[in-house]
């Protein structure tokens, strides 16, 4: 196992229900650390930006008006093979299909309602780190 960083960004629905310092516990209580964290509230070009990888399929504007709904809380976390390990304590994609006690599971109300983002590998990881973080805000 290696150390790894991942993005993480708990999404419009879990902050205005009141639920991302509970996220963030949880992830911490997972032995995941917050390297780096901020609440913002997305631009438009910023989500389409963001989400371009999405850019074909037909769930990609809905998904964009979504983000930029409210404030999100985007966070570096870091941890031991942290980009399957967030993963896996996100549960999967689908609240309904996520494992008890998973974020989605318990925070989560649809697919795409469903409480948090994950980076889906190490390459995306660094670049969705870079596209909210400089490095010197990384150094901890």
């Amino acid at each position: 196992m290696s150390i790894e960083r991942t993005l993480s960004i708990i999404k419009p629905d879990a902050v205005s229900a009141g639920k991302a310092g509970a996220i963030l516990q949880h992830f911490e209580d997972k032995g995941l650390r917050v390297v780096a964290s901020r609440k913002m509230t997305l631009s438009r070009s910023q989500a389409l930006a963001f989400y371009a990888v999405h850019k074909e399929r037909p769930f990609y504007e809905s998904l964009v008006e979504f983000m930029t709904e409210g404030p999100v809380f985007v966070s570096v976390l870091e941890a031991d093979s942290a980009v399957s390990y967030h993963r896996e304590v996100m549960g999967a994609t689908n609240p309904s299909d996520a494992s008890d006690g998973t974020v989605r599971a318990l925070y989560g109300s649809s697919i795409e309602r469903n409480a948090c983002h994950g980076s889906d590998s190490l390459e995306n990881a660094q670049i969705e780190i870079g596209f909210f973080f400089s490095g010197a805000e990384l150094l901890a």
